[in-house]
């Protein structure tokens, strides 16, 4: 692990740090990832960093900020990128109509 790297705390069981390793994959940004549950020392860290609560995904970023539990959008904004919906979001006319009314 470098300077650089991203690290992702995590578990294999949480779908908020899948979530989290599927984009920086999607977004091919390079991490390190860290299963708190195979690693006495990262489940240590995680908690420390939390208060004392194991909340993951906790992320550490080469700037030394932290984020946990980031949603895709806060993780875009962290690196600067501009991301889209996969798919795009139609409301009903109806339902357009009836907010203007």
């Amino acid at each position: 692990m470098t300077p650089e790297t991203i690290t992702v705390y995590g578990t294999g069981w949480c779908p908020d740090c899948k979530r989290s390793k599927q984009f920086f994959g999607e977004q091919r940004v390079p991490y390190h990832y860290v299963d708190i549950d195979h690693d006495a020392d990262a489940m240590v860290f995680v908690e420390k960093t939390n208060k004392g609560n194991r909340s993951i995904p906790t992320i550490v970023f080469p700037d030394g900020s932290v984020m946990v539990e980031p949603s895709n959008a806060q993780l875009a904004e962290k690196l600067g990128m501009q991301i889209s919906a996969k798919r795009a979001f139609m409301m009903p006319l109806s339902s357009a109509a009836d907010r203007l009314a």
